[in-house]
């Protein structure tokens, strides 16, 4: 999914400050790490909802595209089943 994306400048590179996604705005809290390919670079990120994200740039044309996404649920490891189970409360 492409994304729009503010950067800034680290290390010589332009690399995330905020992004767009969908109809809200994620500030970039931690940069986490990077990796190159021949003309692309990975961004991994940690963003102010605490949500992990993976942006990939494509070099040549500046474009950003949403390449991984895990929410703060899906980082504590709660089980897909224990999302769709009605929670109960005792009475």
């Amino acid at each position: 999914m492409r994304v729009a994306v503010e950067t800034r400048e680290h290390c010589g590179r332009e690399v995330p400050r905020k992004f767009r996604l969908k109809q809200r705005d994620v500030s970039v809290s931690e940069l986490l790490d990077q990796w190159f390919g021949s003309d692309y670079r990975y961004c991994k990120l940690r963003g102010s909802d605490d949500a992990i994200y993976i942006l990939r740039v494509d070099e040549p044309h500046a474009g950003w595209r949403l390449a991984f996404y895990a929410s703060v649920r899906a980082q504590a490891g709660i089980p897909l089943s224990d999302w769709a189970r009605p929670h109960r409360t005792a009475m």
